[in-house]
């Protein structure tokens, strides 16, 4: 299983998110047991980390693409740590162009607090953590093969994106009965035969009272156990190959707690 650090950060906002991916794996225990009683040892990983300079995020986002394309085309299951979550957009990116190599179509989850589709006119360029899901979508990824999860602060432009193109989103307020919920967002990411699934985690997506160290706290969003119990059965679909952690910022963290969650999720998806 291959563990990759993407130290990015593309805002202000986003300092100390870059050590994440350290941190996370600083947490794993050098035995893993998942909750379903599966054992890996913290020395099988495969560990590497996609070295970049956060001064030039052009170049930053020519190196994750590239690198992912490499490790996506070479390996069966991937997990990326963040950085921030603009690193999403190329390692998704690269996500779609090995699935239009192998004829299949790429499917995307998104678990996120906000829509990260905010639209700024003057750089339409520069991709960031606030609207790299737009930029995806403006670039090809077709919008109806995206679900957003968790969504519960958004203004009526990325609103008026995400109805424009198609995205199916689960508000907070949708997300009542958790099980039936879940039942029907597996059905969707296997309803196509072709479909290859990434599964895209902004910390945020939890609220704010487990997870204090994040860019953007909200309140009202999925407890840590919510999340945890959606990625077990998301971890069960077998098209499921890629998975990416984000937004974990160690400088704005309490008691650590943001990175232990982080490496809860990496412990449950391990493959």
């Amino acid at each position: 299983m291959m563990l990759i650090k993407i130290p990015i950060e593309s805002l202000p906002e986003s300092k100390g998110s870059k050590s994440s991916g350290n941190a996370v794996i600083a947490e794993l225990p050098k035995t893993i047991t998942t909750e379903n009683g599966r054992k890996i040892e913290k020395d099988n990983l495969i560990l590497e980390e996609i070295h970049l300079d956060n001064n030039d995020l052009p170049e930053a986002h020519s190196l994750i693409y590239e690198n992912s394309l490499e490790e996506i085309e070479s390996n069966e299951r991937i997990i990326f740590i963040g950085g921030d979550h603009s690193a999403s957009y190329s390692t998704i990116k690269a996500f779609r162009e090995i699935c239009k190599e192998e004829d299949k179509e790429a499917f995307l989850i998104v678990f996120d607090a906000h829509a990260d589709c905010e639209n700024d006119e003057l750089n339409e360029d520069y991709i960031n953590s606030r609207n790299w899901l737009r930029k995806l979508i403006e670039d090809g990824f077709p919008g109806n093969k995206v679900i957003l999860i968790g969504l519960r602060k958004s203004s009526n432009e990325e609103n008026a994106f995400l109805k424009k193109n198609n995205v199916k989103i689960y508000n907070m307020r949708d997300l009542i009965e958790i099980e039936e919920m879940c039942d029907i967002i597996m059905e969707l990411a296997n309803a196509d035969k072709d479909n290859q699934l990434y599964i895209s985690i902004d910390i945020d997506v939890v609220d704010s009272i487990f997870v204090p160290g994040v860019a953007r706290p909200e309140a009202a969003g999925l407890t840590t156990r919510q999340l945890i119990y959606f990625l077990q059965r998301l971890n069960l679909l077998k098209n499921l190959r890629v998975i990416d952690v984000t937004e974990i910022n160690t400088e704005r963290d309490i008691n650590n707690n943001c990175v232990k969650l982080g490496a809860k999720i990496v412990e449950e998806v391990i493959v």
